[in-house]
């Protein structure tokens, strides 16, 4: 498995990003996805990558930078015939090193409160994140958990 940085521009991309929104919708009411769109992950405080064997996109994950000592884990999503592979911890670990190679003392995430997210949760847990109060922008919502890691 290789991880490359992406710049949102294949088709394999698009349809897979495509597919994390679709499937938020099936499990979080539209006040409570956070997940962002292609313009909103090229905006210049966010970094994409995308995960691949030889030609076949295994995954993504991206880091949105919230504060120079703060980053957002953002859009991990790994591509359905590669679940439970080992992917969406990969791009992870990959993400906390770079949130420590850019000097962060903190890296959050938000994720959904519903049984669908229940493996994400635990693979977050695994990685040493905590849960605690919304952050940067965020309120309370019944439908999201957020966690933080301190790095």
């Amino acid at each position: 498995m290789e991880i490359k940085k992406d710049d949102l521009t294949s088709t394999k991309i698009k349809q897979l990003l495509e597919d994390h929104l679709q499937s938020m919708t099936l499990h979080s009411p539209p006040e409570s996805i956070h997940a962002l769109d292609l313009d909103g992950l090229r905006q210049p405080e966010v970094t994409f990558w995308s995960v691949w064997e030889d030609e076949e996109l295994l995954g993504c994950g991206a880091i949105k930078e919230l504060a120079p000592d703060h980053g957002e884990v953002k859009s991990m999503k790994t591509s359905s015939v590669h679940i439970r592979k080992g992917v969406g911890r990969l791009m992870l670990d990959y993400i906390i090193a770079e949130a420590r190679n850019r000097g962060y003392k903190r890296l959050s995430l938000e994720t959904g409160s519903m049984e669908a997210f229940l493996p994400a949760r635990l693979m977050y847990e695994k990685a040493g994140f905590h849960y605690c109060e919304p952050f940067a922008d965020y309120v309370p919502d019944p439908n999201s958990m957020f966690m933080t890691l301190k790095l």
